[in-house]
């Protein structure tokens, strides 16, 4: 054995990563992240669910799996600003190195945008830029694009803005509909997401202006 390679076979195994995720309903790209968690590809643990929704079908994944769900239900606050107040308490409270949005459904405001800059990926049915926001799916039909996908990207202060980290493409058939394409890309999602949060546990990204670069 080399010098080199000796001292690479010496070092101390890196510290877990601690990952929270936010969710607004049913969470499938949650259990994704979860289940390669529990698979070993993503050198991590999930630490928090935090939801704005009580009735949320996360809450019930989360709790089969022993991950600890905290509740900032958005009705009971009587503006924004209020809820995210609570919201960011509730994040700082985690004590997470990343939070995932997987199918959050509200715009984070500035304060928390920029709190968490860079520890902080969302996943967009489209391939951003083009169809940015809601219904990206019906966007994408309605203009005859003939490729459509998803995108991980890194959170700003700009709806679906931020950084791209990785994109999956799937081919927009004759006869697609929302909801099929919606599927289609979902696939694509729980392929995507978990992807683009090993990588992050593994320290792998940086961000330089608007560019992701991905080290071996």
């Amino acid at each position: 054995m080399t010098g080199s390679a000796l001292r690479k076979s010496l070092r101390k195994p890196a510290a877990l990563k601690k990952v929270a995720v936010l969710a607004s309903g049913r969470g499938s790209n949650f259990q994704a992240v979860i289940d390669a968690i529990e698979a070993g590809t993503i050198p991590a643990r999930c630490v928090a669910l935090i939801t704005d929704n009580p009735k949320a079908y996360a809450i019930g994944r989360a709790e089969k799996h022993g991950i600890p769900v905290t509740i900032v239900d958005y009705g009971k606050f009587g503006s924004r600003g209020a809820y995210e107040k609570a919201l960011l308490a509730a994040m700082r409270d985690a004590g997470a190195d990343l939070f995932v949005l997987a199918g959050y459904m509200r715009i984070l405001g500035q304060e928390i945008a920029s709190e968490f800059a860079g520890k902080m990926m969302n996943i967009h049915p489209a391939l951003l830029p083009s169809f940015p926001g809601l219904h990206a799916q019906r966007q994408a039909v309605i203009h005859g694009v003939k490729l459509s996908g998803c995108t991980v990207h890194f959170v700003d202060d700009c709806l679906d803005g931020g950084p791209i980290i990785l994109q999956r493409c799937v081919t927009v058939l004759e006869g697609d509909d929302e909801d099929s394409l919606a599927d289609r890309i979902l696939e694509q999602e729980h392929i995507a997401f978990p992807e683009a949060v090993r990588l992050f546990c593994e320290d792998r990204l940086s961000i330089e202006g608007r560019i992701v670069r991905i080290r071996e």
